[in-house]
């Protein structure tokens, strides 16, 4: 694929009275349509093209493309290098800032540059320790958390100032994202702690893998009660399991997870516990979707990305709404057409191109 956008798709689009960004996820969300977004499983490697070619699948199914930014402490291709790939190609990343890696300084210019780059959504988190990492012997930094990392960006945004209280020229247009969990104890505490986060800057959240869709429902309720779902959007996370074992390690080894009983009983009943997986989560997508609040699902299908697509069409999420992609440019593809014929005539081919170069510099 190509390091060009196709389309030469103009990011970020026009301001909007009200809108702290000029991004499309926050436009799908203050309209009131159900948002969909999908979290890059990010390469270890220096190729764009694995950026591109995972991302491709999402293309037409989601509003917004989450960059992880080294989760479960393990070292993947960065998050602002992930997002300065996506909006070159015209993509609506949502750039996730994990306060473990960076102080204060660096993730401030970090803000700056993604906001540059075209990057409208950020995602706040304080992140994993190392020792949940490959690399337990880094420094962690934690110089910030998610409350103190969301209050920093909304200051950038809001007051065109540093922490330091130093101007800026142009502050970033950015819709600021944080992370939640209903499922971990106390279940109670959890409504408040969303309360903070939004006090503190958070304007939308993804939560954790949802796989107990009564224990979200009664969260929900009690945001309603609070009134956070009428300032914050919230979006419940979701993802296909590929097998009961898969399901028990999770459950085991990746922090905050809870997956119930009845889910591995089902995922060991079934004839193919791949594609029962995928069903299982189509069928929670359409139980959350009619939860009062819910604004939309964040999809984590991790190493099983292409059944997003599917994912989301069998749902009926959309209701027949197309979320961006690129289209062909037929005028590139005229030139280029052109160009190879041209150079077909001059008995130049496009592979002897730059050795013809390299002679005529000789």
């Amino acid at each position: 694929m190509s390091d060009t956008n196709p389309l030469g798709a103009h990011l970020p689009l026009d301001p909007k009275p009200g809108h702290s960004s000029r991004g499309r996820l926050e436009r799908v969300l203050r309209r009131g349509e159900f948002a969909v977004t999908a979290e890059l499983n990010p390469p270890d490697s220096a190729d764009p093209d694995e950026v591109y070619d995972r991302a491709a699948v999402f293309e037409g199914w989601v509003d917004g493309i989450n960059a992880v930014d080294a989760s479960g402490a393990n070292c993947h291709m960065s998050s602002v290098g992930i997002c300065a790939l996506l909006t070159r190609m015209g993509y609506a990343p949502i750039m996730q800032i994990a306060c473990r890696d960076k102080n204060r300084i660096a993730i401030q210019g970090d803000v700056l540059g993604a906001a540059a780059m075209g990057v409208c959504n950020i995602m706040c988190l304080t992140g994993d320790g190392v020792q949940a990492g490959d690399q337990p012997g880094a420094k962690p930094v934690f110089d910030l958390d998610c409350m103190s990392l969301l209050e920093t960006v909304r200051t950038m945004r809001d007051d065109a100032k540093f922490l330091s209280g130093r101007k800026l020229t142009t502050p970033p247009q950015v819709f600021l994202g944080a992370a939640i969990n209903p499922f971990v104890p106390p279940q109670e505490f959890r409504p408040m702690r969303l309360a903070k986060k939004i006090a503190a800057g958070a304007q939308f959240v993804q939560s954790q893998y949802c796989f107990d869709v009564e224990m979200f429902r009664t969260y929900m309720s009690r945001v309603r009660d609070l009134g956070l779902d009428e300032k914050c959007y919230i979006m419940c996370g979701v993802g296909p399991l590929a097998s009961a074992r898969t399901a028990k390690w999770m459950r085991t080894n990746v922090p905050g997870v809870h997956i119930p009983d009845h889910i591995i009983k089902r995922l060991e009943g079934a004839e193919d516990q791949k594609a029962e997986g995928k069903r299982l989560c189509i069928d929670i997508i359409n139980e959350v979707k009619e939860i009062a609040g819910v604004s939309g699902i964040h999809v984590m299908a991790y190493r099983q990305e292409e059944f997003v697509a599917e994912i989301v069409h069998d749902s009926g999420v959309l209701k027949g709404r197309k979320p961006w992609r690129k289209e062909p440019n037929f005028a590139n593809e005229m030139a280029e057409a052109r160009l190879e014929e041209s150079e077909a005539t001059a008995g130049i081919s496009p592979h002897n191109l730059a050795g013809a170069a390299a002679e005529n510099e000789g």
